[in-house]
């Protein structure tokens, strides 16, 4: 208790007539802009299920900001070679790694492989998820439940644990919830439930690194048009996905990257606990 107290007196006792002058602060306030180009220069990020959608979105974008990436992703090899590809033209290295990160030894194995490859680890994206559309709770069954947490939630516990013994400080943890999170869905219970553990791990994961200057921030994106989608809901839902947004669309998975890129970055260096809404308009009580 006494460390932390004595880390917060950062700044001289001081008084000026209102409203003050910059200059005569202690110390003066940094102002300089924030860089904004390479943003990740020289960094290696882990990024699960980075084959496509959100996940590859975050990964090229993190490539063109001058990050190495390792993906980890279930079974989609052509998904995620492509985006492997992508990756190598923009003169960044690429590592698949393929594995069901439901099962705890794969998510060790790809904390594992990255480390082998790269050498280091400077920022982790857990984004891997899938969901069931089911008409009720009654509908849903034991092996879909605990199937729906291990692919969502566990997973982000045990390549977080397995991570952490490779993060520094400054490093940082991104999550990706969703905006079920926050309005639920009649339709997509158990995956509303697994995004929203996601926040409270979020929040609760943010004040443990905090002392060790790791940030932890979350991402909970609303309607957004990825191969989830079609292969979940039927073609009528799939024609009509995110027009019920108040901007009347679906976004696109670049439109969330720039999220993710802000939140692992330095531009975000005094956010932790916190979550972003691309969603298209809604309102939700974050």
């Amino acid at each position: 208790m006494q460390k932390q107290s004595e880390e917060k007196k950062l700044r001289p006792k001081q008084k000026q007539r209102r409203p003050g002058k910059e200059s005569k602060m202690t110390p003066v306030p940094n102002t300089e802009p924030v860089k904004q180009e390479n943003k990740l220069d020289g960094k290696v990020a882990l990024i699960t299920g980075g084959d496509s959608g959100i996940g590859k979105a975050t990964a090229l974008l993190f490539a063109a900001n001058g990050a190495d990436i390792a993906i980890a992703y279930l079974s989609e090899t052509d998904d995620a070679k492509a985006t492997q590809e992508e990756i190598r033209e923009m003169g960044r290295e690429c590592l698949l790694i393929k594995g069901d990160l439901s099962k705890e030894v794969n998510c060790k194995k790809a904390v594992d492989k990255t480390i082998d490859t790269f050498s280091k680890l400077d920022i982790l994206v857990n984004n891997a998820a899938l969901h069931w559309e089911t008409e009720s709770l009654e509908e849903i069954s034991t092996e879909q439940l605990e199937r729906t947490f291990a692919n969502n939630v566990f997973s982000y516990f045990w390549v977080t644990k397995y991570a952490l013994a490779h993060l520094k400080e400054g490093s940082a943890i991104v999550n990706t919830s969703s905006v079920t999170a926050y309005r639920g869905s009649g339709k997509l219970i158990d995956y509303a439930a697994t995004k929203g553990a996601i926040i409270s791990f979020t929040r609760s994961l943010a004040q443990s690194l905090a002392p060790r200057k790791i940030r932890v921030n979350a991402v909970a994106p609303g309607p957004i048009w990825t191969p989830l989608i079609v292969s979940t809901f039927d073609e009528k839902r799939v024609a009509e996905f995110g027009s019920d947004t108040p901007m009347g669309r679906a976004g696109e998975p670049n439109e969330v990257a720039t999220c993710f890129l802000f939140l692992a970055s330095d531009d975000s260096t005094y956010m932790t606990g916190q979550c972003l809404h691309p969603n298209g308009g809604e309102i939700v009580n974050a």
